[in-house]
């Protein structure tokens, strides 16, 4: 059961790391490819470290445990890091004077 779900958390993180690598090829402009890389980033980050902590667990014992912990750990510091260092970012290209992608009139045909 717990292979299983480690299976599917793994598998949920690489859809969202997908998700994110297409965000970031496909997007127009500075802003919306950060969107895409800081949002989707985390969350696949989260799941696929999540599926390796419970993954960690199967054979339970007090060292497994603490192993997942760490793991935990580390997710929660992502957690907090990547989307403040998105907005760091985000925040200098502004500071830059880089333009929001606009969409012009002759690529709407």
């Amino acid at each position: 059961m717990l292979d299983l779900l480690a299976v599917l958390l793994t598998l949920g993180g690489l859809v969202f790391f997908a998700g994110a690598t297409m965000g970031i090829l496909r997007f127009p402009d500075f802003y919306t490819r950060l969107h895409a890389a800081g949002k989707l980033d985390t969350l696949g980050a989260l799941l696929t470290m999540a599926g390796l902590a419970v993954y960690n667990l199967h054979p339970f014992s007090i060292t497994t445990l603490l192993t997942s912990l760490k793991i935990g750990f580390a997710v929660g510091f992502i957690f907090i890091a990547s989307p403040t260092a998105t907005h760091a970012i985000v925040d200098a290209g502004v500071r830059a004077g880089l333009r929001p992608w606009v969409k012009q009139e002759d690529e709407q045909k």
